[in-house]
């Protein structure tokens, strides 16, 4: 049975934002009575980690579940059929930038209504949520059936496998209304302080997606129409399983399916801080389709070096990742709550635990990248060219962390236009620009890596002179506003 983890518990708010709140200790993580990591008091580190490793575990199991289906696809189908889910994957990706920013309008915006402890706005929100989710996902549902055929043209996918890949993305697309949905309804316990049972629900969706890939490709011998059908049906499992558990609470974060509408003006908060944000995740996947380009043009060695690479990243990313959405989430209450003071603080925070985190996991990443590449590739040309990029990652995410820390400490604010226009004239100005006017005076795969370094170091000053200036004005909470 899994366990349901209610939101904050109500109290007296007039006497301030922590009123009625019980507090108990569950090993180094200060929660409150109903299970969830309590945010607005107490030490924050620990809380931090205990918000942000479920997290960045999720990211890295997404990426495993994904790298199983392109494997079952490829040993049992053939390669075509392996080549025709692969080609998919930079609109995929975009996609998946595109709505885990969406939802971090409802992530930002709940958390600063628990802060201040408006119910009602909670309760708006949460239905308001629910319901973007599913009429977006029907409505990209029915387009995706007639733009799927054009898109794999446009990506120059080759004919040979062209007609699998569009019927990969039309049933996946036909998948994006629960794909929607689950990204909401985890920005929804997010925003509670709850990271564990989206990962929970997580690794139940994806032990039944792989139990259904091989039955529909070994099975009933199916190529990637079954491996499209059971990514659909396992987020199907994982987005009702949470819209369960949301409709069964007894807490404010909690979803009853009478009171469904759309709120207008809530639409209007959720998609101010959502759509920036949406765009400056998209911005991060259309950059790196550009420099993919570049990669391809070096042969097929450099192209072999760099996936295998790119895998040994996601564990890196995925801590990335997970503290700046900690970071959002702990501001969002904070700030809901009035306490400008504690939002600074958890920034510190966030920056110290984020880089120790990241410089034990980057090093063992560093450290084993030789058996670790072995196992994607054992070409020894594979194995030195992945090397030179597993190095050049590591130092820009150093600064990757930077950036996703303080756009995430803006979002708590509820600023998200600022980070995502620093990201859209940085990020890709710059690696455009390194693609396509450097890159050709000294085409190497060093000199093409050197891009990722460069624009997230350039970025991620811009971005702290930004949080600077927009820190220098801020002095109220929402209500106070």
């Amino acid at each position: 049975m899994i366990r349901v983890y209610n939101i904050l518990a109500s109290g007296n708010r007039a006497s301030g934002p922590r009123a009625g709140r019980e507090i108990r200790k569950v090993g180094c993580g200060s929660m409150n009575k109903r299970g969830e990591l309590e945010l607005l008091d107490g030490p924050i580190w620990d809380k931090l980690v205990f918000f942000a490793l479920p997290l960045a575990l999720t990211g890295i199991l997404q990426q495993l579940f994904n790298a199983a289906d392109v494997a079952v696809v490829g040993k049992f189908a053939g390669n075509a059929a392996q080549a025709a889910v692969g080609s998919n994957g930079p609109v995929i990706g975009l996609l998946v930038n595109l709505f885990v920013g969406l939802s971090l309008g409802t992530n930002v915006i709940v958390s600063q209504l628990l802060g201040s402890g408006d119910h009602e706005g909670v309760r708006r929100t949460v239905h308001t949520s629910i319901v973007v989710s599913v009429i977006g996902g029907i409505f990209l549902a029915v387009l995706g059936q007639f733009i799927a055929r054009p898109v794999v043209e446009l990506l120059d996918v080759p004919e040979e496998v062209a007609d699998m890949a569009a019927l990969y993305l039309r049933i996946y697309l036909m998948g994006m209304p629960v794909i929607l949905l689950y990204n909401f309804e985890s920005a929804i316990f997010r925003s509670q302080g709850d990271t564990k049972t989206p990962l929970i629900i997580l690794i139940l969706s994806g032990v039944v997606n792989i139990a259904l890939n091989l039955l529909f490709v070994v099975g009933l011998h199916r190529t990637v129409d079954g491996v499209a059908i059971a990514t659909v049906v396992s987020n199907l499992l994982s987005a009702g399983i949470l819209l369960w558990i949301l409709c069964v609470s007894k807490s404010e974060v909690r979803v009853e399916l009478r009171e469904l509408r759309l709120d207008v003006p809530t639409l209007r908060r959720i998609m101010r801080v959502g759509i920036p944000a949406g765009i400056q995740g998209m911005v991060f996947s259309l950059a790196n389709i550009c420099v993919q380009s570049a990669i391809n043009y070096l042969g097929t060695v450099v192209m072999a070096a760099s996936s295998a690479a790119g895998y040994l990243e996601t564990f890196t990313y995925s801590i990335l990742n997970a503290f700046g959405q900690a970071c959002t989430t702990f501001v969002g209450q904070n700030y809901g709550a009035g306490n400008i003071q504690r939002c600074r603080r958890a920034l510190r925070v966030t920056f110290f635990t984020g880089y120790s985190c990241l410089l034990v996991v980057g090093g063992l990443v560093l450290v084993f990248a030789t058996p670790l590449l072995r196992v994607f590739n054992s070409d020894p040309e594979v194995i030195s060219t992945g090397l030179i990029r597993v190095r050049y990652m590591f130092l820009a995410h150093i600064f990757s962390l930077m950036v996703e820390v303080l756009s995430g400490y803006l979002r708590g604010y509820g600023i998200s236009l600022a980070p995502a226009l620093c990201a859209l004239v940085c990020i890709c100005g710059i690696r455009f620009f390194w693609v396509y006017v450097l890159f050709p005076l000294r085409p190497t795969f060093r000199m093409l890596m050197l891009v990722y370094p460069a624009s997230l170091s350039i970025t991620a000053a811009i971005i702290a002179v930004t949080t600077a200036v927009k820190m220098h004005s801020l002095t109220r909470s929402p209500a106070e506003a």
